[in-house]
């Protein structure tokens, strides 16, 4: 009978939003039991995108405790007795206030795991920000419009869910929990590297500079076009008999206005070269 990875694994969510219920689902996809705990007035997530929420919250258990009171305190002590691993996104200061500062926290429950979500690392973890402001320091805004992904809250789930894992590991080897701080504004910083090397600035490589990886007009739209690789590049200008050189580019996007993009994407697979129909921006 198979099992999933993180059968017998509990883990308890303090983590509202989206970088917190985002590492949460990840947790329940590889067989986690997650607890997830929101104060009295909810989670924001909620409100902003309801289906969003229901996706990230399903297969958790859903409880609701005032962690400001004794009896909210006594009840996520009790959860915590038998948890694995607690999932925060609250400033530290705030932690310590409701009594569970690492030291207290460990104290009480040796063997926990602490996973902990912040904006900013170590000494400035008290310095306030979301997914805008660590992608605004980064240049990874286009502005005035806002982004599209957002890319710190993203990727520090998954950075949450990795660290929460390597700790288990050496809980393994050691036989006590540990405490382990993701700051978003890291997550940001590491996500921007490519931009930042060049690679998808305007005059990169992925950035508009080579006619085999971009964006073209069809005729009802735009397609993908990723043919980087050299297979990939010389299999499309055989079968579009493109000239090799400066007007590569005009040739191609020349040929590809002369269909629908779905009609493209289906003619690439059947000649494994890897474009894609563009999906039209997402309304909400």
């Amino acid at each position: 009978m198979s099992t999933s990875p993180l059968d017998g694994v509990r883990v308890v969510s303090l983590a509202p939003n989206l970088p917190g219920p985002a590492a949460t689902m990840h947790f329940v996809r590889l067989g986690a039991q997650v607890t997830k705990v929101e104060p009295p007035s909810g989670d924001f997530m909620e409100a902003a995108a309801p289906a969003y929420y229901r996706e990230l919250t399903e297969g958790q258990e859903i409880v609701t405790h005032d962690l400001k009171s004794d009896e909210g305190k006594a009840a996520l002590a009790e959860l915590l007795a038998d948890a694995d691993i607690l999932l925060t996104s609250s400033r530290p200061s705030a932690l310590t206030k409701l009594g569970l500062g690492w030291d207290a926290l460990h104290a009480a429950h040796p063997r926990l795991v602490h996973v902990a979500i912040v904006g900013h690392p170590g000494d400035e973890a008290e310095i306030a920000g979301h997914d805008l402001t660590y992608q605004a320091v980064n240049g990874t805004l286009d502005p005035p419009s806002l982004p599209r992904v957002l890319m710190a809250d993203l990727g520090g789930a998954e950075r949450a869910v990795s660290a929460g894992l390597a700790a288990l590991v050496e809980r393994s080897r050691t036989g006590t929990g540990s405490y382990c701080e993701v700051a978003l504004s890291d997550v940001a910083y590491d996500f921007a590297a490519p931009a930042r090397h060049g690679m998808t600035t305007p005059d990169g490589p992925l950035g508009g500079s080579l006619p085999q990886y971009a964006l073209y007009r069809a005729s009802d739209g735009w397609v993908a076009v990723a043919a980087l690789e050299g297979h990939f590049w010389a299999r499309l200008r055989d079968a579009l008999d493109l000239p090799d050189g400066p007007d590569a580019a005009s040739a191609l996007s020349a040929a590809l206005a002369t269909r629908t993009a779905s009609e493209w994407e289906e003619w690439a697979r059947e000649r494994d070269i890897p474009i894609a129909a563009c999906a039209a921006p997402s309304k909400g």
